[in-house]
């Protein structure tokens, strides 16, 4: 097992990132030990680095997308061994309480997430390795297998919502999550239109094969516009939300048809509050689904779709830094400028 110091990252609060030098973390029985690869940066983390996070309370260890090499493997873990390259999510259900029985994996009582993939060690605990961490093979990069955790929440996302080949599946936001439900959906035989106010977004949506994207920069009524782009203008028969922006939230269930699905998948600041016009709701029939997080089914089926290379980490990652820059490469994140960066760690 490794002993030692290495570099690692912590949130201290709000706009305050910390490289600190720590000991490296020892694993216990069923855990092992990951030596950093590739960390690449999430829009959950630049909320966090913004707004900050309800649910953690700073200073708590940052980061939660990673892939990399097993450097210890703890006692009676299967399948595994020293050496092995691997995707590792970044939590796992129990299994064991009312939801999870009830098969509301996503909703599990007693969740363990993992946090602290900026790091140039990562320990992973019993339950994750037991469910969600996955062999590699060289058909899937390092950059590629950090994408698991978001790409299996999108996944989790498309599978709730019922698309019928030939829909029309507006997008709203081209995020890294909104550019991959794009992608799902379109490889689900939907009409797909995206929407953005960035335009290197929407040229990513483009190359990832949508039918139709719109910038919506100086318009006031997007749901209008959207709904211009549908036949009659009837609106979308599947809108999914995936900004996190509580306005966005409002007019994605304008864009909808009557008997349409909406989806709405970005997470909002706390205390936002959803206003839904109760006649278009009622006489319209409009279903409305929110989603959080995913499943290991939705998991192993995201691995799988890695493999068959769906999506590609070159796509995705458009910058590198080394794990002191981290906060340049979560600013530049931030600014929309790129849709995720990496950290990269050496040999």
């Amino acid at each position: 097992m490794e002993e030692g110091r290495m570099l690692s990252a912590m949130l201290y609060g709000v706009e305050d990132i910390r490289i600190l030098e720590t000991d490296i973390p020892r694993i216990g029985s069923g855990e092992v030990l990951i030596k950093n690869k590739i960390s690449s940066t999430c829009g959950t983390d630049v909320k966090n680095f913004k707004r900050g996070y309800p649910l953690l309370k700073p200073p708590h260890p940052y980061g939660h997308e990673f892939s990399g090499i097993i450097s210890a493997v703890g006692k009676g873990v299967k399948g595994f061994r020293e050496g092995d390259r691997v995707a590792v999510h970044n939590s796992a259900p129990c299994n064991c309480c009312s939801f999870c029985k009830k098969g509301l994996h996503s909703m599990c009582s007693d969740i363990t997430f993992n946090r602290g993939s900026y790091a140039e060690y990562v320990r992973v605990p019993e339950t994750i390795v037991r469910q969600n961490m996955f062999l590699l093979d060289d058909s899937v990069s390092d950059k590629t297998a950090s994408l698991l955790e978001p790409f299996a929440c999108a996944v989790y996302g498309i599978e709730s919502s019922p698309i019928r080949l030939g829909d029309i599946v507006v997008v709203n936001g081209a995020g890294p999550i909104g550019l991959m439900f794009a992608r799902l959906a379109v490889r689900k035989g939907a009409k797909v239109i995206v929407t953005d106010l960035l335009q290197n977004r929407l040229d990513l949506a483009e190359k990832l094969g949508v039918h139709q994207t719109l910038n919506l920069t100086g318009i006031d009524d997007t749901a209008k516009a959207v709904r211009s782009l549908t036949e009659d203008s009837l609106g979308a028969d599947i809108v999914i939300e995936a900004t996190g922006l509580i306005d966005v939230w409002n007019t994605s269930v304008q864009m909808v048809r009557k008997g349409g699905f909406v989806l709405l998948f970005g997470g909002t600041k706390s205390g936002s509050v959803l206003e839904v016009d109760a006649t278009l709701l009622h006489y319209s029939q409009i279903t409305i689904k929110g989603v959080f997080h995913t499943t290991p089914r939705h998991v192993m089926t995201a691995m799988e779709l890695l493999k068959m290379g769906i999506i590609s980490g070159e796509d995705f990652i458009q910058n590198e830094y080394a794990l002191p820059d981290l906060e340049k490469a979560i600013r530049e994140h931030a600014s929309g400028a790129v849709i995720k960066n990496a950290i990269v760690y050496g040999e």
